[in-house]
């Protein structure tokens, strides 16, 4: 019979264990929200003091020559190249998601410059979304954004699209979509595909190599715990590089940068996606984190993932019965993330009540409670006291008080 003194026990036998202790975790707070901003790796804190006392402090400008500052980009991306299934120099770390996306959206739609249609779903993450609509405008409204329901994504594909775009795994639900094939389909029609993996890097098995994708963006600063704000990075399969151009042709990614030409010539491979100076200290703390992920077996990983999710679903559903909570993640481990998500018509004050008991989760309008199981540093037993928790708030009604109803800027 489950109980929290056998969940102790798996705990103990729990061969990513030891990775929770490299964590800044404060005692007794239960942390579920790693898929909205990772914790602090311990090794950052000293990563940072180094970097600003020494290499900035110190060495000052030599530093991007003497510390390696000018390497951070690209040797970063080839770090998390290892982790999504992709090549050395097919990845580079710039900017942030958003000018990621708009950069992507205007190269691809110039090598289909005979087709006229961007391809998404309604629930894809907004900002690829706005950024594609921006962009639309900016050309003169010759392209339209076209958006359909996640299932019936496949159907949709055909002549007239230059690009499919879409989170590998929906921010809201935790749905995880077959990236090969729906890029095979996409192929097969002459389309390109984007994949926005700012919820799968670092937390589901990612190949976009074996799954032949063309381009992809993602955040640093979700499970890859970079910090907040983190710079994003970008994949652009080799194939494409060299006829993959840019709008945001900044200086650092030109040919020659220190060559000061009033002329824009693209620098060769993953180099010419750069745009403006790296952001050294958001670089550095992003190393951090990539590096646990990098010593820590993916499959390990992803057994831990499906475990911890599969216990918190088994435990609402049956400690919280009653209480009218819907599963909104699907239950086929090939569809889902590493997060589950609840309907609930009081969503936000539930959370909000659960946050001020220590247990931190976020909440998608409409109606949305959200819990990353990020198993890096979550705990079998977590699992169980943040349910517990949860029944309490139900049982309890105590998320029927009105300072859990004042809507805070983030949710």
């Amino acid at each position: 019979m489950l109980s929290r003194d056998s969940l102790t026990k798996c705990d103990a036998s729990d061969p990513l264990a030891l990775v929770r202790g490299q964590f800044a975790l404060p005692d007794g707070l239960i942390y579920l929200d790693g898929n909205s901003l990772g914790p602090l790796p311990k090794r950052a804190t000293l990563r940072l003091q180094q970097v600003a006392e020494t290499e900035w402090g110190e060495r000052l400008i030599r530093s991007w020559n003497q510390s390696g500052w000018m390497d951070m980009p690209a040797r970063i991306g080839d770090k998390i190249a290892r982790l999504i299934g992709a090549a050395s120099g097919e990845v580079i770390v710039a900017d942030s998601t958003s000018i990621n996306v708009f950069k992507t959206l205007s190269a691809a739609l110039a090598l289909r410059p005979d087709r006229r249609v961007i391809l998404s779903t309604r629930d894809n993450f907004p900002t690829d979304l706005y950024m594609a609509q921006g962009l639309i405008r900016q050309l003169g409204g010759r392209h339209e954004l076209k958006l359909v329901d996640g299932e019936d994504i496949a159907g949709h594909i055909d002549g007239d699209v230059a690009l499919v775009t879409l989170t590998h795994v929906n921010y809201k639900t935790g749905r995880m979509y077959d990236m090969a094939d729906i890029t095979r389909n996409a192929h097969t029609h002459g389309a390109l595909t984007m994949w926005d993996l700012a919820h799968s890097a670092g937390a589901v098995p990612t190949d976009v190599n074996g799954a032949q994708a063309d381009f992809g963006v993602g955040c640093g600063y979700k499970y890859l715990n970079g910090g907040p704000g983190a710079p994003a990075f970008l994949f652009v399969a080799k194939r494409h590089q060299a006829q993959f151009e840019q709008p945001l042709s900044g200086w650092l990614g030109h040919a020659q940068p220190f060559a000061f030409d009033p002329y824009y010539a693209p620098a060769a491979g993953i180099g010419r996606y750069l745009c403006g100076t790296p952001p050294v200290l958001s670089m550095a703390a992003l190393e951090c984190g990539v590096d646990i992920l990098l010593e820590t077996d993916q499959a390990q990983l992803r057994d831990k993932s499906l475990a911890l999710t599969d216990l918190f679903i088994d435990l609402v559903e049956t400690r919280c019965a009653g209480f009218g909570l819907t599963l909104a993640t699907p239950r086929d481990h090939a569809l889902r993330g590493s997060q589950v998500s609840f309907h609930f018509e009081h969503g936000y004050a539930a959370m909000q009540a659960l946050i001020a008991r220590g247990v931190i989760g976020d909440f998608r309008a409409p109606d949305l409670m959200r819990f990353g199981l990020t198993p890096l540093y979550l705990r079998y037993t977590d699992v169980w006291d943040a349910v517990e928790h949860l029944r309490e708030v139900l049982d309890n009604r105590l998320w029927d008080q009105p300072e859990w109803r004042i809507r805070q800027r983030v949710t």
